[in-house]
Order: structure tokens, then C-alpha cells, then sequence
């Protein structure tokens, strides 16, 4: 169980984290702006568990690695949105963010509802409704699970 962060339609990697803090040397140092533009207390209220919902085309704009990342440093279970980015959507998986498509949940629920999500399943719960989601496939689920696309590549070289 954890807290949803709602945001809007077109979130793009910039509002993310911003640029200028790419020059940061480590995801440590850079998570701390995440969402500073839309929300300035995001990273000290945020807690491992929690989950960013987004309306459509979630994380838009740059390809840059470190967006789902500092989601991933801060703790976020996974980011549920009605569509994304495709570069987003590929770093995600490859940094071992969950990201998951669930048409539905972001017009039934507001910032700091409490939800369940079921990666297995592909069912949201909350608010006392259920919400299916679209599934990963086994393949990536296994990405996933081993920590992101090169853990899951080291795995293997193993």
C-alpha cells in the first residue's frame, strides 16, 4: 500500500529533473529536485512504496536515463499513467522502474489516495475499485525483477 503523486498530461523529463542538475555526479545528489517545477516537496514527502500517476504522454520531452532513475532512488513502487513516452517507457524498464499503462485510474483518484498495485495481476486497487492495467509481458517482468535491463544482461553473462 502506498500514496499516489498525481500529475498532469505531457510531463516531460525536464520537469522531472531538471537540466541543471544533470551535472550532479551521482542519482543521490539529483534526486532531491525531482518535480521541483510541479511540486517542491515532492522528494521529502515521497516514501519508498509510493506511486506517481500521470494522465497521457508521461515523460515526454529529452531522453535522459536519470528521470526514471531518480524515481527509482527515491523509492517509487512504479509510475501508472494512461500513456508515455516510448524513450521514457524503454529507460524505465531498463533502470527497473515499473511502468504501467492503466487507462482508467487517473480520472477515479487524487494526490495521496492510498492504492495497491499488482504487478503480476495487472490490477490497481483504490479508493474500494478495481483497475486493470495493462500486464508486462513475462520477459520484461524478468527485467524488472533482476533490477533493470543490465542487471538482467550481467545475470545472464553470469
Amino acid at each position: 500500500m502506498g500514496h499516489i503523486f498525481k500529475f498532469h498530461t505531457d510531463v516531460d523529463t525536464d520537469q522531472i529533473i531538471a537540466s541543471q542538475y544533470l551535472l550532479f555526479p551521482t542519482i543521490d545528489e539529483m534526486k532531491v529536485h525531482t518535480f521541483e517545477s510541479l511540486d517542491p516537496d515532492f522528494a521529502s514527502r515521497v516514501k519508498p512504496g509510493d506511486f506517481v500517476v500521470a494522465a497521457e504522454n508521461f515523460g515526454c520531452g529529452s531522453s535522459r536515463e536519470q528521470a526514471p532513475s531518480v524515481l527509482k532512488a527515491l523509492g517509487v513502487k512504479a509510475v501508472i499513467a494512461k500513456s508515455f513516452a516510448r524513450i521514457f517507457y524503454r529507460n524505465a524498464i531498463n533502470i527497473g522502474l515499473p511502468v504501467i499503462v492503466c487507462r482508467d485510474l487517473y480520472d477515479h483518484v487524487s494526490d495521496e489516495d492510498e492504492m495497491e498495485l499488482s504487478l503480476t495481476d495487472g490490477i490497481a486497487k483504490a479508493n474500494g475499485q478495481e483497475y486493470v492495467c495493462t500486464k508486462l509481458p513475462a520477459y520484461m517482468q524478468n527485467i524488472l525483477d533482476q533490477g533493470g535491463l543490465i542487471a538482467s544482461l550481467n545475470t545472464e553473462a553470469e
